[in-house]
């Protein structure tokens, strides 16, 4: 599908917009496929498209929010490329270290993060995995789990309840 960058001035519109085109299937009446342009807001999670339409809490979101920074944090998703950080040079001043090293504060984040997934329980991790950290759509992730449609909300409300407990949210 090809792409096209939608350019929106920062003052009117922040948001990272971009047009897609959607091909739609074969019309019997006409025997061709029809095509339109939609545009999607690239910075809204499927959390947050959640959450704007009152289907989730702020407290949920948050849980949500938690967990997904954890997993970033760790480093758990997929890597197209090689990493090209900068090598660390030896000639750091001699002390008392300065807070956790970036390797530490890695191993911290995916404790945190299985810790949860622990919390959650087996059954509902698939379903606040797919959604919270990989970003698929709710739809994408009940036909993934073979659940029927509009399962996955009920689910995904009740695993982000148990990760607010989890991390100690206030209500």
């Amino acid at each position: 599908m090809p792409r096209k960058v939608c350019v929106v001035p920062r003052s009117v519109d922040p948001r990272p917009l971009v047009e897609r085109e959607l091909v739609e299937p074969l019309s019997e009446a006409k025997g061709r496929a029809r095509s339109r342009t939609v545009t999607v807001n690239l910075a809204e999670s499927p959390l947050s498209w959640l959450y704007a339409r009152g289907f989730v809490s702020d407290r949920q979101l948050l849980a949500g929010e938690t967990l997904r920074a954890d997993y970033t944090a760790a480093v758990l998703e997929p890597r197209v490329t090689m990493r090209w950080d900068p090598v660390p040079h030896g000639h750091a001043k001699r002390g008392a270290p300065s807070g956790l090293t970036p390797s530490e504060r890695m191993v911290a984040a995916k404790a945190r993060f299985d810790a949860a997934i622990a919390v959650v329980g087996p059954d509902l991790a698939d379903i606040a995995w797919r959604v919270v950290c990989a970003g698929e759509a709710m739809s994408a992730a009940e036909r993934a789990l073979a659940w029927p449609v509009r399962s996955g909300r009920l689910v995904l409300k009740i695993a982000l309840d148990r990760l607010a407990d989890f991390y100690k949210l206030p209500h």
